[in-house]
C-alpha cells in the first residue's frame, strides 16, 4: 500500500488551533449539521465527532481528535461527523474509511470540509504578489477538493447512497490584513509541511493587500472572502437500504410511463 504524502505539519496545526479564538465558521457548520440531522428524523444514541476543536462540537457527539489514525471503535457508532478538519488530513480517503468502519450498519456519516472555492480571492492575490516581488511561489494553501471529485471519495471509502453538496458563505473585511488576522484567530493559518519556515516578506503582503483592494473591493472599500463548505453524506451499507434494480428488470416501458411514442434509434447510433 502506498504511503500518502505528508501535507500537514501536525505540530504546527495543533499550535495554531490552541491559539484560536474565532469560531464562527464552525458554529455555522454545526448549525448545518443540526439542521440535517433534524431532516433525517432519527434518534442517534452513539454519535461521534472527528474534530480539532472539541469544545465547539461536543453538543453533537463525543469528540475524537482528527489524527491520522482515529480513535474510533469499529461498529460502535450510529453517527459519525467529520467536522471541518478533513481538508487538513494527509489521507482523506483513509479518514473516510476509518469513519465507515466505526459505523454500525445503516449508520450515518456527515463530513463538512472547505471546498476548492474557499479563499480563492486571497490565494490569487498572494500568488500574484509573491510572483511579482520574489519571482516565485511558495506553498501557502492546502489543495482543497472540488465537489465533483469529493463525492467520488465517499464511494471509494465504501459508503452507500453517497451525496455531496455545498453552500457558500461570503464574509466582508476591511482589508486583506484583517482577513489574514481572522484566519489566524480561526486556527486556519498555514500549517503545510512544505511551507516557508520564515515570515512572509512585508513587500509581498503589502502588494497582496493592494491587489485584493484593486480587484475585489466593493463600493464601500470592503473586500469579500469566500468560504465554500462541502457537505458529504453517506451511509454504512445495510441490507435494509434501497437497492438499484438490475438491468432489464423493469416491468413497464419508459415510453408508456411518459405516454409518448417510442422512436427507433438511427442505424448509425445502434452500431455503437
Amino acid at each position: 500500500m502506498q504511503t500518502p504524502p505528508i501535507l500537514t505539519d501536525r505540530i504546527a496545526l495543533t499550535r495554531n488551533r490552541a491559539k484560536a479564538t474565532e469560531f464562527f465558521l464552525h458554529e455555522e457548520a454545526r448549525a448545518e449539521v443540526q439542521e440535517r440531522l433534524l431532516e433525517v428524523n432519527r434518534t442517534f444514541t452513539a454519535p461521534a465527532v472527528v474534530t480539532g476543536l472539541p469544545d465547539i462540537w461536543r453538543e453533537i457527539g463525543s469528540p475524537v481528535a482528527d489524527d491520522d489514525v482515529l480513535t474510533l471503535t469499529p461498529a460502535a457508532h450510529d453517527l459519525v461527523v467529520h467536522a471541518l478538519s478533513l481538508h487538513w488530513a494527509n489521507d482523506p480517503v483513509g479518514q473516510l474509511v476509518q469513519c465507515r468502519h466505526a459505523l454500525r450498519p445503516d449508520g450515518l456519516f456527515l463530513g463538512l470540509l472547505f471546498g476548492g472555492q474557499t479563499l480563492h480571492e486571497l490565494r490569487a492575490c498572494l500568488a500574484e504578489a509573491e510572483a511579482e516581488v520574489t519571482g516565485g511561489l511558495s506553498p501557502r494553501v492546502l489543495p482543497m477538493g472540488e465537489i465533483r471529485d469529493l463525492g467520488g471519495l465517499l464511494q471509494r471509502a465504501g459508503f452507500a447512497l453517497p451525496v455531496a453538496d455545498s453552500f457558500t458563505k461570503t464574509v466582508r473585511y476591511r482589508d486583506a490584513l484583517h482577513l489574514m488576522r481572522d484566519l489566524r484567530q480561526m486556527g486556519e493559518n498555514n500549517a503545510l509541511d512544505a511551507r516557508l519556515r520564515h515570515p512572509t516578506r512585508r513587500a509581498v503582503l503589502l502588494r497582496a493587500v493592494e491587489l485584493y483592494q484593486m480587484q475585489y473591493a466593493d463600493a464601500e472599500g470592503r473586500i469579500p472572502a469566500t468560504f465554500e463548505i462541502i457537505c458529504l453524506t453517506g451511509w454504512a451499507p445495510a441490507d435494509s437500504q434501497p437497492k438499484p434494480l438490475k438491468p432489464g428488470s423493469a416491468v413497464q416501458r419508459l415510453a408508456d410511463a411518459l405516454n409518448a411514442a417510442e422512436m427507433p434509434l438511427p442505424t448509425d447510433l445502434r452500431k455503437g
